[in-house]
C-alpha cells in the first residue's frame, strides 16, 4: 500500500511511520508548512509544525530511507485555523484550533492532494484505534493509552476519509513509542510532546486576540444587570473563567464569581457562582457522523472537552443540529467547543456547541 505519513517532527509520527516500513508499506513522508514566517510560530520543544520540527522530522526519514517532502499549507491554515479563532472569539465563543486544523487541513486538504497524487492512505501518528469489518465499513475508537487517547480531535471526520486513514499507534502507550524511537536511533526519541497553540508564538493567547480584534471597552454584570465591573475586550473572557475579572463588587455570599456568558453585541460578560455554570442541555450544530447517522433518540456518552471525562447522555439528531441531554450536570461548557458522542469507546459523531443551558 502507499501509504503518505504526516511527519509533525515528534516521536509519535516517527514510530508511526517506521512501524508502516517495517510492515513493507511504500512510504512517503510529508511534513506540513503551515506559516511563510516560520519565526512567528511557536519554536523550540513546545513547537508544533515549526522549523525544528521539519528538520527533526526530515532526519527520521533519512534514517528510514523513505521519500521526504515539505507541504506548504500555510494560506489553507490561516484562512481555515487561525481566522476561524479570530472570528470565533470575536462572536463570543471559545474555538479548538486543534480540532480544526486536524478537519480542515491534515485530514481534508492533505488527504484530498494525497489521493491524488496515487496515494492508498495517509497515516499519523495520532493514539485512536480504526476497526475496519469484512463489509468494509470503518469504526473509530479510542485507544489503548487511555492518557493519550486523541479519539476527541479526530470525532469529526467522516467516513470517507476514515476509510484512507491509518493511525499505527492504536495498541500501544507512550513510553512503548519513545522506547521504539530510541531503539531505532531517532534523535526525537525524549522530545516533549508539543503544546499550546501553534501559531500564537510566546503562548500570550489574549495579547494575540488584542492584535487582531478591537479592545472594545465593556461592562461586567451580574445575571439581574448590576454592573458589577469594566472589562477592555470580551475576547479577553470564556465561560468558565474565574482569574482575571477585577471585580471591585464582592458577592453577597463572599464567593468567587465565573463568567456565564459572553455577549459580544452588547459588548457585556455576565457572571455569577459556580453553581449558576451548571448546564444539563446541549445544543449542537454542523454535526458530523462518522458513519451512518444516528436517527432517533439514543445513549451514549458525550465528550465536550480533549482531556475531558465522557458524560452519560441522552442524544438526538434534530434537523441539521443536534441536542445532548446530560445526565448529570457539567459545568464550563463554552459555546464554540466540539462536543464529541461515544458508544462505549467508539465515536458516533460530533457537533459544535452553539448553546449550553
Amino acid at each position: 500500500m502507499r501509504v503518505l505519513v504526516a511527519m509533525s517532527g515528534g516521536v509519535d509520527s516517527a514510530v508511526a511511520a517506521a512501524r508502516l516500513v517495517a510492515e513493507g508499506h511504500d512510504v512517503t513522508g510529508v511534513h506540513l508548512a503551515l506559516s511563510k514566517n516560520p519565526a512567528s510560530y511557536r519554536s523550540g520543544a513546545r513547537g508544533c509544525c515549526s522549523l525544528e520540527d521539519s528538520h527533526d522530522a526530515r532526519r527520521v526519514a533519512d534514517k528510514l530511507d523513505i521519500p521526504f517532502y515539505v507541504w506548504d499549507f500555510a494560506e489553507e491554515f490561516h484562512e481555515a485555523v487561525v481566522e476561524d479563532f479570530i472570528d470565533e472569539y470575536r462572536a463570543g465563543r471559545t474555538p479548538n484550533p486543534c480540532l480544526r486544523c486536524n478537519e480542515k487541513i491534515k485530514f481534508a486538504a492533505v488527504l484530498d492532494r494525497g489521493i491524488a497524487l496515487g496515494f492508498d492512505a495517509v497515516a499519523t501518528g495520532h493514539y485512536a484505534d480504526l476497526r475496519r469489518s469484512a463489509d468494509g465499513a470503518v469504526t473509530l475508537h479510542r485507544a489503548a493509552d487511555a492518557a493519550k487517547d486523541q479519539s476527541y480531535v479526530l470525532g469529526m471526520l467522516t467516513q470517507a476519509q476514515l476509510s484512507r486513514c491509518l493511525f499505527p499507534l492504536f495498541d500501544v502507550e507512550k513510553p512503548v513509542v519513545r522506547e521504539e524511537a530510541r531503539a531505532l536511533g531517532f534523535g526525537v526519541a525524549k522530545k516533549p510532546d508539543s503544546h499550546d497553540i501553534c501559531f500564537i508564538a510566546d503562548g500570550d493567547t489574549q495579547g494575540f486576540l488584542s492584535r487582531h480584534l478591537d479592545d472594545a471597552p465593556g461592562e461586567i454584570v451580574d445575571r439581574a444587570g448590576a454592573v458589577l465591573g469594566s472589562h477592555a475586550g470580551t475576547h479577553n473572557y470564556t465561560v468558565g473563567q474565574r482569574k482575571g475579572l477585577d471585580l471591585r463588587v464582592p458577592a453577597p455570599t463572599g464567593e468567587p464569581r465565573y463568567v456565564l456568558s459572553i455577549e459580544p453585541a452588547s459588548r457585556t460578560v455576565v457572571v455569577g457562582s459556580r453553581g449558576e455554570l451548571a448546564v444539563d442541555t446541549l445544543t449542537g450544530i454542523r454535526v458530523t457522523w462518522t458513519g451512518a447517522p444516528v436517527v432517533g433518540p439514543w445513549r451514549g456518552q458525550a465528550q465536550y472537552r480533549a482531556h475531558g471525562a465522557p458524560q452519560d447522555a441522552t442524544i438526538e439528531a434534530v434537523g441539521d443540529g443536534l441536542v445532548v441531554a446530560l445526565d448529570a450536570p457539567a459545568s464550563g461548557v463554552a459555546p464554540g467547543q466540539s462536543v464529541v458522542l461515544y458508544d462505549g469507546d467508539r465515536v458516533v459523531g460530533s457537533a459544535v456547541i452553539a448553546e449550553a443551558r
